[in-house]
Formats: structure tokens, C-alpha cells, sequence
């Protein structure tokens, strides 16, 4: 399929590049640290090569949300998204920009978002998971009440958030440990982000900000395929609804309130089942590139057994009336 748009693909600022070296080995990260840094070149060449017409850009993980300096995470922050606007302003028909935040001060996060997305043209944000603050041991989820301003002025904005994945503590970690192979894409990430999700649902939000829209890669982050047991015990009408404030259940939020991505998932059977579970009109194709390669996701999503009315939406459409794209 030509013309695709998409939008988990991740660059690097000078201040947070190091953030992804753990990712890699030795022999692999020099590339994969070219890429990242790289826009306008081999990027390009294989969004050509690839179908893909358009791409909007989010900061490498877990960066700005792993400062425990609060005054720090903010001009991390500030830098990393002028640097992209510069960026996208040379390019403005390839590309796109998500915001990074300092999640660590609400009302700076909530300040940031609006000059991103009212003076430099973002499409929205992208946070990865909860913020360290103060110490490396600390854990802030953004359900908690300190930031439902915040959320007010997403949703006034009119914008869409990414939910992006990270690694748990160190001391919630217990299960993996001995199984290093358990942490970063292969579950941990997102075993995290599902619970996170999970907390934005229950926490009552989108009572709150019924117009809400989180986005979840990697076709769901888990969440997708344990919605309908989630729903049946913990919604407010389900059979063990401890602390839980939301009026609805959690499946309706889950369909009406979120989107997926393809990113970093090439399983037709999984893109089904998210069809099935949400509708074509709330699944977006993605890359996570560098990460994962260009060419694996689209060579799969172009051949993958779905109708073509759904692989235009999936490729295309969604993302064109989710971000206004002209």
C-alpha cells in the first residue's frame, strides 16, 4: 500500500540519545544511534522505499519521564521539541511532531503542550509511562489527581496522547529478575503500559474528559486482549469492583476512548483481533522504527489478510482524521 502514514517512529535529542544504547548490543547501537539522530536522510529514503508518506515524530524512551529533576525534565523537554520543530519545519510535508513533556510538574506539562501544539503545529504528545520524581525509586502514573488540569487542557486542545511504553522499577521487578530476556519489548513493556492504561480507565478520567483520546501501541499493549475479563471483574457493575471510579464499563472506554497501533506487532491475527475488539476506525498502522525496521512492518501490513476498505483506513484514513491531516 502507498501513501501510509505513520506515527510510533522515534528520533533522539543530544540529551537523551544514551537513553536507547541499553537496548542494543555493542556491534548493533552505532546504527541504530545514526538513525535516530538522523531525519532527513536514510529516513527518508526508506519511508520512500516503504509506501510511507508521512510520519509524526516522538522522542526516544524513557528520557524525559526518567529526570528525577523536576527543572531539568523541563528543559530536556523544551529542548527536545524545538529541536524537532526545527526539524519538521524543514520537511513539513514528511513530517509530524509529538510533544515531550515534563510530566514531572503538571502545570509545566500542561504549559508545554499548549506552545507545542498552538505556536509550533504538534499533532499531540507522547509520554513514556510514569515520571520518576525526585528520586529513581519513584513512580507517578498520570491517573493521579495532580494531573486531571493537565488532562483538562488535552482535552481542550483537542489532541491526542500516546501512551508509550517503559520498563517497571527495579523493585517491581521481582518476577523477572533472573530473566532478563522478560524486560523491554518482549513483555515488560507492555505488562507496564497495560496496567497504566488500565489506571487512566478506572480512575474515572473519561467521565471527566469524555473526548479524550489515548493512543496504545503494539496493537494494544495487552490491554485488547484481556478488555473483556477486565471489564466483567473490575467495572463499577462487575463482580469485584474495589476502588474503582469509573461509571461505565471498562470495555466501552477501551473502545471509545483509545486507538492502537501496529507498531512493533506484525501479527495479522493480532490486528484482527483489534479489529474485532474496537472497529477499523480505531487501528492505525505504525513502525517503531528504529527500533523495528520500516520494512518488516509495511512488507507485512501490505500483504496482510484484511479487506482493502480496512488496510486504507488502518494505513491511512484513521490517522488523517484523528491528527485533521490535510
Amino acid at each position: 500500500m502507498q501513501h501510509k502514514i505513520a506515527l510510533e517512529e522515534h528520533f533522539a535529542s543530544p540529551d537523551t540519545i544514551g537513553d536507547s544504547q541499553r537496548f542494543f548490543t555493542g556491534d548493533i547501537w552505532p546504527q541504530r544511534r545514526r538513525q535516530l539522530l538522523d531525519l532527513h536522510e536514510e529516513r527518508i529514503e526508506r519511508m520512500d522505499a516503504c509506501g510511507i508518506d508521512y510520519a509524526i515524530l516522538s522522542l526516544n524512551a524513557p528520557a524525559v519521564q526518567a529526570i528525577t529533576d523536576t527543572q531539568q525534565a523541563i528543559d530536556v523537554a523544551r529542548r527536545a521539541n524545538d529541536l524537532l520543530a526545527e526539524q519538521v519545519a524543514r520537511r513539513p510535508d514528511r513530517f509530524g511532531a509529538f510533544a515531550a513533556l515534563p510530566m514531572q510538574d503538571p502545570d509545566a506539562a500542561a504549559r508545554e503542550l499548549v506552545r507545542t501544539v498552538s505556536e509550533l503545529g504538534f499533532k499531540g504528545a507522547l509520554v513514556n509511562g510514569f515520571s520518576q520524581i525526585g528520586s529513581v525509586e519513584n513512580a507517578t502514573y498520570c491517573d493521579l489527581s495532580q494531573y486531571w488540569s493537565f488532562w483538562g487542557e488535552v482535552a481542550r486542545l483537542n489532541v491526542p496522547f500516546y501512551l508509550h511504553p517503559r520498563n517497571p522499577l527495579p523493585s517491581q521487578q521481582l518476577a523477572i529478575e533472573g530473566h532478563p530476556w522478560l524486560m523491554g519489548p518482549a513483555w515488560a513493556f507492555s505488562a507496564e503500559t497495560g496496567v497504566h492504561a488500565l489506571r487512566l480507565i478506572g480512575s474515572g478520567l473519561f467521565d471527566a474528559y469524555p473526548s479524550l483520546q489515548v493512543i496504545l501501541g503494539h496493537l494494544g499493549e495487552l490491554v485488547q486482549n484481556n478488555i473483556w475479563r477486565t471489564s466483567h471483574w473490575a467495572s463499577a457493575s462487575g463482580k469485584n469492583p474495589l476502588g474503582v471510579r469509573a461509571k461505565r464499563p471498562f470495555i466501552d472506554y477501551f473502545r471509545e476512548n483509545f486507538y492502537v497501533t501496529t507498531s512493533g506487532n506484525f501479527r495479522t491475527i493480532a490486528m484482527r483481533n483489534a479489529i474485532d475488539e474496537l472497529g477499523s476506525d480505531r487501528v492505525m498502522f505504525s513502525s517503531d522504527y528504529p527500533f523495528e525496521a520500516m520494512e518488516e512492518a509495511s512488507g507485512w501490513f501490505d500483504r496482510a489478510e484484511i479487506n482493502d476498505n480496512d488496510r486504507q483506513k488502518i494505513g491511512r484514513d484513521n490517522a488523517r482524521r484523528l491528527f485533521r491531516l490535510s
